[in-house]
């Protein structure tokens, strides 16, 4: 993932949690405007003007429940974009990098498989009847073949993930 792609998504998330939380703090600050209605209505104050009070109340309350309900599912939505935004590239790099390692390994086996058989194929023409010593080489040859094949495709797959974006 380039850093442009990087940079908005992770802007994005911090967007969106800014807003939430400019949100809750000006919600919080805000004064009770029923407070300020009790006042004015004064010891006299009738149970319609009670009930009506309530009601309102009420809306407000439901009103603030599911404003509070949307914001989770945004910040949840947004945490989630944020986190495929930040370990989806480290995810991608540390496989790619973990092909790469075993790859190493299998070249070393590889080429220690090569090197040990070039060793015995000197000896194989010493002795034509030699049956062990011609065992031991074939066993080599397989070994460095299968070990190279490994390590090559380890690296082939290593970079047709590192093309993928």
């Amino acid at each position: 993932m380039d850093s442009v792609r990087f940079g908005r998504a992770l802007g994005f998330g911090a967007r969106a949690a800014a807003k939430t939380l400019v949100t809750a703090v000006d919600a919080a600050t805000a004064p009770n405007p029923s407070a300020a209605r009790k006042t004015a209505d004064g010891p006299g104050a009738t149970s319609v003007a009670a009930e009506s009070t309530a009601a309102r109340l009420g809306q407000k309350a439901a009103q603030t429940t599911a404003q509070v309900v949307l914001t989770g599912q945004g910040l949840k939505r947004g945490g989630k974009r944020f986190g495929e935004a930040v370990w989806g590239p480290f995810v991608k790099a540390s496989n790619q990098l973990w092909l790469e390692l075993t790859g190493v390994f299998f070249g070393i086996f590889a080429v220690s498989a090569a090197s040990s058989a070039w060793k015995m194929r000197g000896g194989l023409h010493e002795t034509a009847g030699n049956h062990d010593a011609h065992m031991h080489l074939l066993l080599a040859v397989a070994m460095a073949v299968v070990f190279g094949y490994f390590c090559v495709s380890s690296f082939v797959k290593s970079s047709r993930r590192g093309r993928r974006s």
